[in-house]
């Protein structure tokens, strides 16, 4: 996965995630693998919670919280 911004100081920098997100767990953590631009080498984690999810249409509302080292 992806995060990408789009205005700020991080305009066009992207902060990339890998790792199993069972959306059933209460919370989630993935390890942060790299980015670009002011991100780029970046290192971390991201720990993911679900905030509201609908089993009948897979609609979910989840809340990310990053914790990134980067140069």
């Amino acid at each position: 996965m992806n995060f990408a911004f789009k205005t700020g100081k991080y305009n066009g920098s992207t902060i990339t995630i890998l790792g199993r997100n069972p959306v059933l767990s209460k919370v989630r953590e993935m390890p942060i693998v790299g980015g670009s631009g002011l991100f780029r080498f970046a290192r971390g984690y991201v720990e993911a919670r679900t905030k509201l999810l609908n089993l009948k249409n897979g609609d979910a509302i989840v809340e990310y919280s990053c914790y990134v080292l980067h140069y």
